[in-house]
């Protein structure tokens, strides 16, 4: 026993190695901790460094402000500027800034849904009366075309329009001018469109070939802005294209590992920060819990509908709302209610997820583009406007191939005469209205049909169609 005394180390020896190690430990974790709270510190300031932010004042919005109903959900504006100095100078120098886009994004208050509403830029409103402030020198109260109100009065003026004419309280707006559109898309590597035939627009800078194709940036600005070169040339056309745009960035988000990839995350971040404006509410910290609230959410959840409209009669060119169903849009939003339920819907597939070409096959001229021009009211997606081989075709005839079968009943739903042609050999979901000199027109519409209010889900496959 004595020997084994005698040869055992010094109490305080045995204890050593394990006393250096866990300091070790403590010391690694200690710069651990403070590296990543120094990174961390580092992305918050460099991300709210981005931002760009604007002060909206009560005096700005007016006392009269719709009140916030659902209190927990919330509601951005979202405006494209087409400012056209510096660096979007290229796309054509104009003076001033505009906005040929304008949307109201839904996110519910359990952030389980979201819905994103297009209002046409052509859209004849009444506008309310806005402050001149800055460089804007204001606006009366009058009828007029809706994006009038931000050259009139900038993003404060058309907040409060939005707010006056759908009674809808916003918490919160973006703006996103074409450079910062270019950074977004980049930033998560391109997204994925499909072309019925190819383009070449000049104005818009923009020449693509046929088929399906990831447009990166540059094109994917020259492809949302296009708009004569692809199907009827409206501005109607266009929103339907950018919508469904949106959606396909939107799904290549949610199903790829974007947000589970920090720096993937990091860099679609930081060109969205560097994209926008915002008002000062709007932080980097509201932006984040936004963003982890909605995590998991899923893309069949996430709507886009066009604001119910038709084309009016007594000023050509300009678009006015139909009501009621407008209205009842409107109030669904600010109840924070959902569309899914809404009754009155087609009982096939929805107008909003079938394209259109159309055909003249008589010696009426411009008839294809009326036809066109009542089809996109209701819903439909005008592909392409053209003449038949030969003239004239007696009857009025919708083509389709097996893939677009199930869309046949819709179409020819709204139509007063028609008659169903399959063409097995045909690959395309879309259908082909041929314009028969027995053509009668459409279908009056019913009072109750609510299909605009439903739009189309950010599941919509633009290539399968």
């Amino acid at each position: 026993m004595s020997r084994g005394l005698a040869d055992a180390p010094p109490s305080g020896h045995r204890l050593q190695p394990r006393r250096h190690w866990l300091r070790w430990v403590i010391t690694v974790s200690v710069v651990v901790v403070l590296l990543v709270v120094g990174v961390a510190v580092g992305v918050f300031a460099r991300l709210t460094g981005n931002v760009k932010q604007t002060d909206i004042t009560a005096e700005d919005l007016g006392a009269t402000r719709p009140p916030k109903v659902a209190t927990t959900a919330m509601n951005l504006l979202v405006v494209g500027s087409d400012q056209r100095d510096g660096k979007n100078a290229k796309y054509g120098r104009v003076a001033g800034e505009r906005t040929d886009t304008i949307l109201l994004v839904h996110v519910s208050s359990r952030r389980d849904n979201a819905m994103v509403i297009s209002f046409p830029r052509d859209s004849l409103v009444q506008l309310p009366d806005c402050r001149a402030t800055g460089s804007f020198p204001g606006q009366r109260a009058h009828i007029g075309m809706i994006n009038e109100s931000f050259n009139s009065g900038g993003i404060g003026c058309t907040w409060k329009t939005i707010e006056s004419l759908t009674r809808i309280h916003i918490d919160h707006f973006v703006k996103v001018d074409f450079t910062g559109f270019k950074g977004i898309v980049d930033a998560v590597g391109g997204v994925e469109v499909c072309l019925p035939e190819p383009i070449d627009d000049k104005k818009a800078l923009l020449r693509l070939p046929a088929g399906r194709q990831t447009l990166d940036g540059e094109k994917a600005l020259g492809y949302v802005r296009a708009r004569y070169s692809l199907g009827d040339g409206s501005d109607i056309g266009r929103i339907q294209r950018q919508q469904m745009f949106i959606a396909s960035m939107v799904k290549k988000v949610l199903n790829g590992d974007t947000l589970s990839n920090p720096a993937k995350l990091l860099s679609v971040l930081d060109a969205g920060t560097k994209a926008v404006t915002t008002d000062r509410g709007l932080t980097i910290g509201v932006m984040k819990d936004l963003a982890t609230s909605l995590q998991g959410i899923d893309a069949g959840k996430i709507r886009f509908i066009t604001t119910p409209w038709h084309y009016s009669l007594t000023n050509p060119g300009r678009v006015e709302w139909v009501q009621p169903q407008a209205r009842r849009l409107f109030q669904i939003v600010a109840k924070d209610e959902s569309v899914e339920g809404v009754k009155g819907g087609q009982e096939k597939v929805a107008r909003s997820k079938i394209q259109v070409e159309l055909r003249n096959g008589t010696w009426r001229t411009g008839l294809a583009t009326q036809v066109a021009a009542a089809l996109e009211q209701r819903g439909y997606h005008i592909a392409k406007i053209g003449d038949t081989a030969r003239k004239p075709q007696r009857a009025t005839t919708v083509l389709y191939g097996p893939n677009g079968a199930t869309r046949v009943p819709t179409l020819t739903k709204d139509l007063l005469k028609s008659r169903p042609r399959e063409l097995e050999a045909a690959r395309t979901s879309r259908l082909v209205l041929v314009i028969g000199d027995d053509w009668q027109g459409l279908k009056p519409l019913r009072a109750n049909d609510a299909e605009a209010l439903k739009g189309f889900d950010a599941t919509h496959d633009t290539c399968a169609t």
